[in-house]
C-alpha cells in the first residue's frame, strides 16, 4: 500500500484528497464548489475515546451519505440510518451520550467503532465494483489495527461481500443474508439489511428486525461462548 496517500495520524484512514477512485475524486470536488462547508472527503472511521485499541465491535456499512456523513464527517450522522443505527446502540449500551445527529453532539461509543466499505460519496450512492474493491485496502487496514477486536456486524451486501474479501474468506461460504453470523478464526461475522430509510419505509427491514440482529451481538460480547 502506498502509506503516503494516507493521513498520518491513522494509517487505516485515506487522505482527505485521495485520487485513487477519479470518479469519486470528481464528484467529491463537484461537492466542495457546491457546498464549501460541507466535510467532503473520505469519512474517517469513527472510534471511541480510547482509540482502536479498544474496540470489540466493528460496525460496517456501505459509503457515506451525501447529505449525511459526506456533510458531517461523521458515519451514519445528518440521515435517516444514523438515527436508527445509534438509538440501537445507545439501547445495547454500545454508545453513550446523546445523538443529535452533528458530530460535535458529545456522543461517543463504547467498545465499539464504525467504518465503511467505501470511505468517500458515491453518486447516487452506488460505488463501482473497482471503487469498493481499490478502497478495500483501508477496511483491511482498519481491520487490523483493532487487536482486541472480536465481532464485525455488516449493514448490507456490498458492505458484508466487501469486508468478506477483506478476510481472505470466500462468499460462496459467508453468503449474505439478515441476521447471519458466521465464524472465521478469532472473529465472528454478523450481518444485516442496512439501516437506511429505503429498508425501512419498504418494510424490508424493521426496528425489530435490527434490534434483534444487536440483541445478539450484545450477548455474544457479554459472553463470546
Amino acid at each position: 500500500m502506498n502509506t503516503s496517500l494516507l493521513h498520518p495520524q491513522a494509517l487505516a484512514e485515506p487522505s482527505r484528497d485521495c485520487p485513487l477512485c477519479p470518479r469519486l475524486q470528481d464528484f467529491r470536488n463537484l461537492w466542495r464548489e457546491k457546498e464549501p462547508e460541507w466535510f467532503n472527503a473520505p469519512v474517517p472511521t469513527f472510534l471511541p475515546p480510547e482509540g482502536a485499541a479498544s474496540v470489540r465491535l466493528l460496525i460496517v456499512g456501505l459509503a457515506p451519505g451525501l447529505r449525511g456523513a459526506n456533510r458531517t464527517g461523521r458515519p451514519f450522522t445528518g440521515d435517516y440510518a444514523g438515527d436508527l443505527l445509534y438509538s440501537t446502540l445507545i439501547r445495547f449500551g454500545l454508545a453513550r451520550g446523546q445523538f443529535l445527529a452533528r458530530p460535535d453532539d458529545g456522543l461517543e461509543l463504547v467498545r465499539t467503532a464504525i467504518t465503511n466499505a467505501v470511505r468517500c460519496v458515491p453518486p447516487e450512492n452506488k460505488p463501482t465494483p473497482a471503487e469498493i474493491n481499490t478502497c478495500r485496502q483501508f477496511l483491511t487496514s482498519t481491520i487490523e489495527s483493532m487487536p482486541n477486536l472480536s465481532a464485525i456486524v455488516t449493514l448490507g451486501a456490498i458492505a458484508h461481500q466487501s469486508t468478506v474479501k477483506a478476510l481472505g474468506r470466500r462468499l460462496a461460504v459467508m453468503p449474505f443474508k439478515h441476521a447471519g453470523r458466521y465464524q472465521t478464526d478469532a472473529l465472528t461475522l454478523f450481518s444485516s439489511y442496512h439501516c437506511s430509510r429505503y429498508n425501512t419505509n419498504t418494510g424490508v427491514l424493521t426496528q425489530d428486525m435490527f434490534l434483534s440482529v444487536f440483541n445478539e451481538i450484545a450477548a455474544f460480547l457479554t459472553d463470546p461462548a
